[in-house]
């Protein structure tokens, strides 16, 4: 590593730790940021190169970036190992940081409440997962949980592992969700299918299905909202 490149021997307005001291966080580029977490550059780049490279490789979205693997991040030549791990280290407390605010929520009243807690564990998937929120008569959460993954194209989701769930979680209502990620929000006709199967088996057991969220990158599409349950 080349000394000269080194965040604490940039010029004094170009040092992002110290622009964030005086400025706040605020204040600093994502490639500001993500140059802190790298630390120091390499003989031929600084941390603010290598920042810009690591971004440009997510096509300079924060949310393409929580997507990437270890690996994928390691392709960008001056990324090891050490520094990958960092970078998506800052990237899962951001998602935890996001499910930590949701679920201090009370209770859950509109599918922008379930939203808020089922995107940052569905949004940045590279594969279908299929998540169930248990709730109790008042719409307060009981647990959320991912019940099964799938490929790239699709998942399983078993009706009678839902309802055994929320049995044994002496849940009154549910709240489904699963990701497209493809971006499409629209519902397959699959969807629409265990969304019906669900909400009959469920309604012969006093469960209610309250809603079906497919979430993607672009945002989410409630089954609730769209009166499609």
């Amino acid at each position: 590593m080349d000394i000269s490149n080194s965040i604490k021997n940039w010029a004094e307005d170009d040092r992002p730790r110290e622009k964030m001291l005086q400025r706040g966080a605020a204040a600093l580029t994502d490639a500001e940021l993500l140059a802190i977490l790298i630390s120091s550059g390499t003989r031929e780049k600084s941390a603010l190169d290598l920042a810009r490279e690591v971004l440009a490789l997510a096509h300079n979205h924060l949310h393409e970036l929580g997507r990437l693997s270890i690996i994928e991040l390691k392709k960008t030549k001056g990324i090891g190992e050490a520094r990958a791990i960092t970078i998506a280290a800052a990237m899962e407390l951001g998602r935890r940081r996001q499910v930590g605010e949701g679920l201090q929520r009370a209770t859950i009243s509109t599918s922008k409440d379930a939203a808020e807690i089922i995107i940052p564990l569905l949004q940045d998937l590279n594969h279908e997962a299929f998540c169930v929120m248990y709730l109790n008569q008042a719409n307060r959460l009981i647990r959320h949980e991912i019940i099964s993954s799938g490929g790239l194209t699709g998942t399983v989701a078993d009706i009678r592992i839902i309802l055994k769930s929320a049995l044994l979680q002496n849940a009154n209502q549910v709240i489904i969700a699963h990701n497209h990620p493809s971006g499409n929000m629209q519902p397959s006709g699959a969807d629409k299918e265990l969304t019906r199967k669900l909400k009959d088996a469920a309604g012969l057991m006093d469960i209610k299905l309250l809603d079906h969220l497919i979430i993607s990158a672009n945002g989410f599409l409630s089954f609730s909202d769209e009166g499609l349950i």
